[in-house]
């Protein structure tokens, strides 16, 4: 009696990749969500379930998977499919500048540029001994308060978010990097509620205009909409902040803004502003600095 050939951790990952290219997942439809490709989100959706490294493929690639692993493999990739919610959302983790958070529906998936730039050091030259006081504006799950902190290990960080459905996980973020003495949530409708004078704010909030909105693949609909959408032209939120963002900003104060692919309806929104714009991953038009004095 012939027996079924053993499949290895790489095999797969394989037919998982081809699962999900067949069902037509691609980058743009959600795969913005940690992966960009349909091999490495197998990958990861694999090597998760089996409890295995996320980091070392090479390691296990040849490990034999049994039988009943690959079916509960085939079950999570079924639910991927079927429900088109991102992986992380399986998961209930997702890693932002290597570092993991916990998440779940009730907040976006981290994957702001501007964690780029804190682990790049491209905002330092803005900063100084007096930087102090550190405001994460529209924190979603707390991951860049968390990345801030461990980036300047003097400041404090003001967590701030209008969902106090977002703010519980940030909480868990908080306390499983320990940074409960270091990090203050605020639940705020923008500044509302954020003491200040800060002598840095970073905000990644909703800009996603209207149009593009209605245009959402499954997978970025799945996720809490209050947190995406940006009005008609993407700048209703920053309008409001730009109104109010000096008089919560110390004298050497800056913003560091990200606004995705809305450059050209922030150009015509606020045609007198010229910020610095910096290079990231996805380009040089989607995260800006406006000093204290610009703003005011």
């Amino acid at each position: 009696m012939s027996s079924a050939m053993p499949v290895t951790v790489l095999a797969l990952i394989e037919q998982m990749a081809d699962r999900l290219e067949a069902a037509g997942l691609s980058f743009s439809d959600g795969f913005g969500h940690g992966t960009t490709n349909a091999f490495d989100e197998a990958a990861w959706l694999v090597l998760w379930k089996l409890g295995l490294p996320l980091d070392d493929l090479d390691s296990v690639e040849n490990k034999v998977v049994a039988p009943a692993d690959i079916e509960q493999v085939a079950t999570l990739f079924e639910a991927r499919i079927s429900s088109r919610k991102p992986a992380a959302y399986l998961t209930r983790e997702a890693w932002l500048m290597g570092i993991p958070f916990y998440v779940d529906e009730r907040v976006i998936i981290p994957r702001s540029l501007i964690a780029e730039l804190l682990a790049d050091a491209s905002i330092d030259p803005w900063l100084g001994e007096n930087t102090r006081r550190v405001l994460d504006l529209c924190t979603g799950n707390g991951s860049l308060a968390v990345l801030a902190a461990m980036t300047y290990p003097e400041v404090t960080v003001d967590a701030a978010d209008i969902s106090p459905d977002a703010l519980a996980v940030a909480r868990i973020n908080v306390d499983r990097h320990q940074l409960q003495q270091r990090i203050t949530l605020i639940e705020s409708d923008g500044l509302a509620a954020c003491p200040g004078p800060y002598d840095l704010i970073l905000c990644n909030p909703p800009y996603v205009n209207a149009t593009s909105m209605a245009a959402l693949p499954a997978e970025f609909r799945a996720e809490p909409g209050l947190a995406l959408a940006g009005g008609a032209d993407g700048m209703d939120f920053i309008r409001s902040l730009f109104l109010n963002a000096a008089g919560h900003m110390s004298e050497n104060a800056v913003l560091v803004l990200e606004i995705g692919n809305e450059r050209g309806n922030f150009e015509r929104a606020f045609p007198h502003l010229e910020p610095l714009w910096f290079e990231t991953s996805a380009g040089s038009d989607q995260v800006m600095l406006l000093t204290r004095e610009q703003l005011a």
